[in-house]
């Protein structure tokens, strides 16, 4: 007989509604029990028996295994901690934390409780990035020297009720698509030695940063992270040169999208049309190659498909706690060379 998790949910807003409810209510692994939402009873739509509770507190009094915690960027740290000491496995969504300091009694808690704690960092389950990691992988493009990475949408007008733009603590493009594009960097490149940020605020009436600028220095190869909210026309979502020759992809994975729509999860729910296969431009056995390379199929459900073996089966977290805490380190410290103007080195990040 399968062991099933049984899950409560923390927050049932975009972040639960599009990338953790549709994924744990098509896999046959888990079975969510609670969500905590503090006024209404959405979740009842997609999990009709399920019990909502108005608290935290009541969210892990309930007979549930795995706690997922979906809610803003200030809660994150405390409902982390609260449910670690209650003996519950955690899913914190990105990002992690708010300070580095949080990130790191966060993991050294899980330690000492001996519970499982791991960061829902999606974007490495999507088709272009896979598919970099391929290529990349098969040192298709030699040595590589430049990379960049460009996360662009066009909202010129703020959100006033939306708490992403509100200007508080854990709030702004930084924390919300900077872990994305921070992390997909640390796990192709590793640690940069220094970084280069400016973060700014763009938009007339925004109260907090909507675009960013990061570089990041690894000796040889010069990573460069970009994100705004006032690009009308993206361009390439992805640059990659190296010795050998380049990888150039527009348009982004069409998970998200679809799942907004209302679509649930299914085999086809990653998959990207033809037109938007990147262009591969380099020499393969002495021959010129020059092609567009179909993507991988884009998978969030991976996420808790490993995440089902390390709590049935201990096999390694694919996204660890100090994995997650580089991320927010790395932004803590492109807040301060954008607060210095100048380039600093790296420090304080951990290798894993």
């Amino acid at each position: 007989m399968k062991t099933i998790i049984r899950v409560g949910i923390a927050g049932f807003g975009m972040a639960s509604k599009v990338f953790h409810a549709p994924f744990l209510k098509v896999s046959p692994h888990y079975e969510v029990i609670s969500v905590l939402e503090r006024h209404h009873e959405e979740s009842k739509t997609l999990f009709p028996n399920v019990q909502v509770v108005r608290s935290i507190e009541e969210l892990l009094q309930t007979d549930i295994d795995l706690v997922v915690i979906a809610t803003p960027n200030e809660t994150h740290y405390p409902y982390a901690k609260k449910a670690l000491l209650a003996g519950k496995a955690v899913v914190v969504d990105k990002p992690f934390t708010i300070t580095s300091e949080e990130a790191l009694e966060l993991d050294a808690l899980a330690k000492q409780t001996g519970t499982l704690l791991t960061v829902y960092h999606n974007r490495r389950y999507v088709a272009d990035f896979m598919t970099i990691q391929q290529i990349l992988g098969q040192q298709m493009l030699g040595d590589v020297h430049t990379f960049e990475a460009n996360y662009f949408r066009y909202r010129p007008e703020r959100r006033p009720n939306a708490w992403r733009e509100k200007p508080e603590r854990g709030s702004g493009i930084l924390y919300d698509l900077g872990p994305h594009l921070i992390d997909q960097c640390l796990v192709l490149f590793g640690l940069p030695k220094h970084i280069t940020a400016d973060v700014r605020i763009q938009r007339p009436q925004a109260q907090t940063d909507d675009a960013f600028t990061i570089v990041l220095d690894y000796g040889f190869l010069q990573a460069t992270l970009r994100a705004g909210m006032l690009v009308r026309e993206h361009g390439p979502r992805y640059l990659i040169h190296g010795s050998k020759g380049s990888f150039i992809k527009y348009g982004d994975d069409p998970q998200e999208a679809k799942l907004k729509a209302g679509e649930m999860p299914d085999d086809t729910l990653g998959v990207e049309s033809k037109e938007f296969y990147g262009q591969l431009h380099t020499e393969i056995n002495d021959q010129v190659v020059n092609e567009y390379v179909p993507s991988q199929r884009g998978d969030f459900g991976l996420f808790y498909e490993y995440l089902y073996q390390s709590i049935t089966e201990g096999s390694p977290l694919k996204t660890t706690a100090l994995q997650a805490y580089n991320v927010i380190k790395l932004i803590e410290l492109a807040l301060e060379s954008n607060k210095k103007k100048c380039t600093i080195p790296t420090e304080g990040l951990i290798e894993v």
